[in-house]
């Protein structure tokens, strides 16, 4: 069965990575196109899902690296807005184990102005499911028209959000308050564990996905790094492992997890409504194949997901 589109909503950020320059006192930083949201479109057209993103894309330096990207993966930007205001910039740092801590520069930045009639236009007929989450959702001015648009899509199609937390940026007090209405309208809540103590301290994996199934969402899938993912459907849960790998870093893992997932549950013909035909085996088998995919992406350096064509020879690296 062929998948059905997946529209993806968000930002696009100019990931730069310092490196030590040859010169004393100077620094290079090594600038790759990123983003949550946009790292998981080009995950999902990498894999074969038809994805189209729905971004606004800045028309300097960083903006036509964007859109060459993007469209060089094959994501549809038919619906991308060319923006005026300049594009995010987010400075990384790698730790010894390829974990990155980030400095944003995103004031009055593109991503975040979102407008209704911006996104009024979106038909959304061919759409199995819309994705969205992290800073679009929560920066203002555009996060109420987000949210807005999410609302108008979820008697349409599957909704799936990644809150992927940014206390730099957002207090996490932000996510808490609008955490609640956004899984009234999730029918998928991916996060992972880093997100989950953020937004609920002192609560077990068990007890938050509990709240969260409690406020609407009936799929809960909580990443843990090297200790694999808890897959919560209605309650009922299990454990997937996670695929060992030799890691470079970790950079876009969590967001190739969360197409991994999509793209499966999608080619299964598993999205496009409430799930209520969804089986706690069915998440479960999409979640390993995630997880292969989240592991293959930190094999390499930097967001760089994996093609469909190149997964038997990207396994090869995968530590048995």
């Amino acid at each position: 069965m062929s998948p059905r589109q997946i529209t993806v909503l968000g930002e696009c950020v100019a990931d730069a990575f310092a490196r030590p320059a040859s010169a004393p006192n100077e620094l290079d930083l090594h600038v790759l196109p990123g983003g949550g949201p946009a790292n998981t479109a080009v995950a999902l057209a990498r894999l074969g899902t038809p994805s189209r993103f729905l971004a606004r894309l800045s028309g300097d330096v960083f903006g036509r690296l964007f859109r060459d990207h993007l469209e060089a993966s094959g994501v549809d930007l038919s619906h991308a807005v060319a923006a005026s205001e300049p594009s995010t910039l987010a400075v990384a740092e790698l730790d010894a184990h390829g974990q990155a801590a980030y400095a944003f520069h995103a004031q009055g930045t593109a991503d975040w102005q979102w407008s209704s009639a911006e996104l009024a236009g979106v038909d959304l007929s061919s759409t199995a499911c819309l994705h969205t989450g992290s800073l679009a959702l929560v920066r203002e001015p555009g996060a109420a028209a987000v949210e807005e648009f999410l609302a108008t899509a979820s008697s349409r199609a599957t909704i799936s959000i990644d809150p992927n937390v940014r206390p730099l940026l957002v207090h996490p007090e932000t996510y808490r308050a609008k955490l609640r209405r956004w899984c009234d309208l999730a029918d998928i809540l991916r996060l992972s564990e880093e997100d989950l103590r953020l937004l609920l301290p002192a609560t077990s994996l068990e007890q938050a996905c509990d709240v969260w199934h409690a406020a609407g969402a009936r799929l809960v899938v909580v990443t843990r790094g090297a200790d694999g993912a808890l897959v919560s459907l209605d309650g009922e849960r299990m454990h997937v492992p996670a695929v060992t790998t030799r890691v470079v870093d970790t950079v876009g893992a969590g967001d190739s997890f969360t197409a991994g997932l999509l793209h499966h549950l999608g080619a299964r013909g598993l999205l496009g409504g409430r799930l209520t035909a969804l089986r706690l085996g069915e998440v479960a088998e999409s979640c390993l194949f995630a997880a292969h995919v989240a592991a293959l992406t930190c094999s390499v350096a930097g967001p760089n997901p994996p093609w469909q064509s190149q997964l038997p020879q990207y396994a090869s690296q995968i530590i048995a």
